[in-house]
């Protein structure tokens, strides 16, 4: 058995790979970052195209963003020199100023405008003063409590003509598709998409909708992987199972490579009889290590096989998607362009105990909630069994807890992965 979607963690060791030399979560994430570069290639596409999507070039300001000097707020437009050492004044109304239809007028000694929020300030004003601190109707307005300068946003102090608005290796999120809209773009270069070619491997194995056999399971991997490169934005080449057959393993990955920036596979990185992945990309890859002291996720594959990244997963479902979560996808991040980064932890209370054996860095899964006195609290989801999916489908964290910890006791503060913020 190859080990895809299998109920074991555990793993042989390469040679010269033996618990002894495990890596540490620490340096795996140095390993990884250090031998990846980003794809080569870019396309222009429509703005709202871009959203997901990593800038190829430099985007520069041609304008002022506002591109008028407006009220913050709705209010009166007035002279801060018309007021006196307690920030009071009494103003003759001269007009009004709608956003998008300026007061075509200046302000002049003694006078104010009704203004509203987004609106031009006029010529002569300076200062705007909320309504709650005026009084009075009709052609006279008294101001209490003002101050020269207030609720005013200058054109440009956002961002000003020449201005670099957007990076280069940005990756276009909500806000950033916000900031190219206001600058009035209608396209956008953007790097291509990398290419991931993903299998699961195992005779065992058969898709949903077919007749399951005796000693079979159906593939749960490709699916929970071709979610979360879904979610990332990856461009995905889907090739099915890998036999438990040296020479399709070996002619199977060798044309996913040729075809691909990256590739994934599930299951068949142990040193098992049938476990082939491993020794083919062990003969005619580069791979970067082997074992890990994680766990879930001992044994994970990483390094390049011909051209293309490659990262072999563990079979088991949890371990397949805590090292993808916790490495491919900031691997897979950073072939795209943007920078790699190690996924962030928040704080939280223990809601329960969250026993542990030291020696390595573990992920359990757990709830994150906000406890009754505001605190964030989190609880795991019962047995942490690697095999056991739907822990995940339960959670919506890690609780992330350090090699040499022996685990935290109800009540402590521990380190949380939200999953939202993981993908």
């Amino acid at each position: 058995m190859s080990g895809a979607n299998g109920n074991s963690d555990a793993c042989g060791c390469d040679s010269g790979h033996g618990s002894g030399s495990a890596l540490t979560v620490e340096q795996a994430h140095e390993r990884v970052a250090a031998s990846i570069r980003p794809v080569c290639g870019h396309e222009t596409v429509a703005v709202r195209s871009a959203l997901g999507r990593v800038l190829a070039a430099d985007v520069v300001s041609s304008l002022n963003i506002p591109p008028n000097t407006n009220a913050a707020m709705d209010g009166y437009a007035f002279r801060g020199a018309d007021l006196d050492s307690d920030g009071c004044a009494e103003l003759a109304l001269v007009g009004t100023a709608w956003a998008g239809h300026p007061l075509e007028r200046s302000i002049g000694p003694g006078e104010c405008a009704r203004i509203m929020t987004g609106a031009p300030v006029p010529k002569g004003a300076d200062s705007v003063v909320m309504q709650e601190r005026t009084t009075g109707a009709g052609e006279r307005i008294r101001i209490e409590g003002a101050a020269a300068g207030d609720n005013v946003r200058a054109a440009g102090e956002d961002i000003a003509p020449g201005e670099l608005a957007l990076a280069a290796g940005t990756l276009v999120r909500p806000a950033e598709l916000g900031v190219l809209a206001s600058l009035g773009l209608t396209e956008v270069p953007v790097l291509r998409r990398p290419r991931v070619a993903v299998f699961a491997t195992g005779d065992e194995l058969f898709e949903p909708g077919q007749p399951l056999k005796s000693g079979g399971l159906y593939d749960s991997n490709r699916y929970t992987v071709w979610g979360m490169l879904t979610r990332l934005g990856m461009e995905i080449d889907d090739r099915g199972h890998l036999p438990d057959d040296r020479s399709a393993v070996e002619a199977s990955l060798l044309a996913a490579a040729a075809e691909n920036d990256a590739v994934i596979t599930t299951g068949g990185v142990s040193v098992g009889e049938a476990d082939h992945v491993g020794a083919v990309v062990r003969e005619q890859g580069d791979v970067g290590f082997w074992q890990l002291r994680m766990k879930p996720g001992r044994p994970l594959n990483f390094g390049h096989f011909g051209d293309a990244m490659f990262f072999g997963l563990p079979g088991n479902p949890v371990s397949a998607m805590v090292t993808f979560y916790q490495f491919v996808q900031p691997a897979l991040r950073r072939l795209a362009g943007a920078p790699y980064r190690v996924p962030a932890a928040l704080r939280a209370r223990a809601g329960c105990d969250f026993p542990k054996r030291p020696g390595r860095t573990e992920f359990q899964r757990a709830v994150l909630a906000q406890a009754a006195d505001g605190t964030p609290s989190v609880a795991h989801t019962g047995h942490q069994g690697s095999g056991r999916l739907t822990s995940m489908a339960r959670a919506n964290c890690f609780v992330v807890i350090p090699a040499d910890s022996a685990g935290f006791a109800e009540g402590e503060w521990v380190d949380v992965q939200p999953f939202e913020g993981l993908v």
